[in-house]
């Protein structure tokens, strides 16, 4: 499947697929972003999951630092609340297992959804390849009891958040480009989440 996601200046390519052959509760995707930049920009920022809920604010809802990792992070340790367009969120843990930079990096996931997360990067002529693969199983009750009949909506919840972080990552990248404070005003907000957490933001004026 293959979307796209930009503005007039600059379009970033989307694509995603699953794998078939698992049992109901196991979920295994791949996304792949490919976006106008800099390796090391982009590493910077992807490489950076503390800093997710500020730039990808719509599926990364509530972080906490649990142990600093090494030198290079791995060993790190942090957990958020996730969502995606569906009303509910799950709460998972990360661990950093491996870390390539600028390349890319792993974590191991523990909580409602059990597995592990990899990023790999490569520079591509004037654009950055990015891959993502996302292997879990699902240990939130209801979402297990539930994976055989409603996974393709599970599936398209997981879909609606990488794309709104490829459209996320490109506002943050132009963010960091921008050189005067009109500039930076002229780049919209991030997309948000949805209920209920959009209705707690409004009423809390965020």
């Amino acid at each position: 499947m293959s979307v796209q996601a930009g503005d007039a200046h600059a379009r970033t390519e989307v694509l995603e697929s699953e794998e078939a052959t698992l049992e109901p509760n196991e979920y295994r995707f791949i996304n792949r972003w490919r976006l106008p930049g800099r390796l090391e920009d982009v590493a910077e920022v992807i490489g950076d999951p503390d800093d997710y809920g500020r730039w990808w604010p719509c599926a990364w809802l509530e972080y906490k630092g649990i142990k600093r990792g090494d030198a290079d992070g791995v060993g790190g340790e942090f957990s958020y609340k996730v969502k995606g367009w569906m009303p509910y969120s799950l709460n998972l843990r990360f661990t950093v297992v491996d870390v390539r930079r600028p390349h890319g990096f792993t974590v191991a996931a523990t909580g409602d959804l059990v597995g592990q997360g990899t990023w790999t990067l490569a520079q591509d002529g004037d654009r950055v390849d990015l891959r993502y693969e996302w292997r879990v199983r699902a240990e939130q009750p209801l979402i297990r009891r539930l994976s055989r009949l409603l996974k393709p909506l599970f599936r398209s919840n997981h879909f609606w958040v990488m794309r709104n972080g490829a459209r996320s990552l490109q506002l943050e990248l132009a963010r960091r480009k921008a050189t005067t404070p009109e500039e930076l005003a002229r780049i919209p907000a991030p997309p948000g989440p949805t209920f209920p957490q959009n209705l707690t933001r409004r009423f809390r004026g965020g």
